[in-house]
């Protein structure tokens, strides 16, 4: 991982079999300030990364010839290798989001998305891990922590404390739980949690609402995270056909 200057941006490496592609999106990354480390398959990707893990974050694509995106994904999680890992693929089919998020990966971009959205999402996705990979001490006491009872975020650092233990949320999972701890109470609606990880007016999935399957499996994956610490907790509740709801526990 960096860890000098500020203005030292991280290193992203990029698996993709196709060429023009990869060389592309390598050239984006350069100037935009990255350092870039490209493979053309999985095994090579995984060799270099066993050897020299310094890797702030993996593009991956999902079609490859050989080891495929989620055989990847599983050798890195098995190795481990704790680099955050961003699914790009032209792959739209909502299965394979959701295997990519329960395999471990922290999101899951069409290669159809322009590059400001990529760079936006990697920005936030090395900034959270920056920010965890520091000692405790020196992020609990950030000044943006906000209680909701049990619950506390950090929102500099995307990191939230359920009973003063800490949930190992990705970035994504933390806005969703930011979005609905600070609306507790409220019912938020499907659309609404989509549109905050994905981006406005983003469709997914079959049909026009699609995307509440996707929505679906993070809020599935977050409760797992926090009864994997609190088997009692119940604190985000079902609202069937429209949302969700943090619960209030000042009522």
């Amino acid at each position: 991982m960096n860890d000098g200057e500020d203005d030292v941006k991280a290193c992203i490496v990029v698996i993709d079999d196709d060429d023009l592609f990869r060389e592309s999106v390598a050239q984006n990354l350069l100037d935009a300030g990255y350092e870039v480390r490209t493979f053309a398959d999985g095994p090579s990707a995984l060799e270099a990364l066993n050897d020299d893990a310094d890797a702030d974050l993996v593009l991956l694509d999902w079609k490859m010839p050989g080891m495929n995106g989620i055989e990847v994904l599983r050798h890195l999680r098995e190795a481990p290798l704790a680099v955050p890992v961003i699914f790009l693929t032209v792959l739209t089919e909502q299965i394979y989001e959701e295997a990519a998020l329960l395999g471990g990966a922290v999101d899951f971009i069409e290669k159809s998305r322009s590059f400001a959205i990529l760079k936006r999402r990697i920005e936030l996705i090395v900034a959270g891990s920056k920010q965890r990979a520091q000692p405790a001490e020196e992020v609990v006491g950030d000044a943006d922590a906000t209680r909701v009872g049990p619950l506390t975020l950090h929102r500099g650092s995307h990191r939230a404390l359920w009973q003063d233990t800490e949930v190992p949320l990705t970035v994504s999972e933390f806005r969703i739980v930011a979005l609905m701890a600070g609306r507790a109470g409220r019912d938020v609606r499907y659309r609404d949690i989509y549109d905050l990880v994905r981006g406005e007016g983003f469709t997914a999935g079959q049909g026009p609402d699609g995307y509440r399957q996707n929505v679906r499996t993070f809020i599935k994956r977050i409760r797992q995270k926090f009864r994997d610490i609190d088997s009692a907790f119940e604190a985000i509740e079902n609202y069937p056909g429209f949302g969700y709801r943090w619960r209030d526990h000042g009522e």
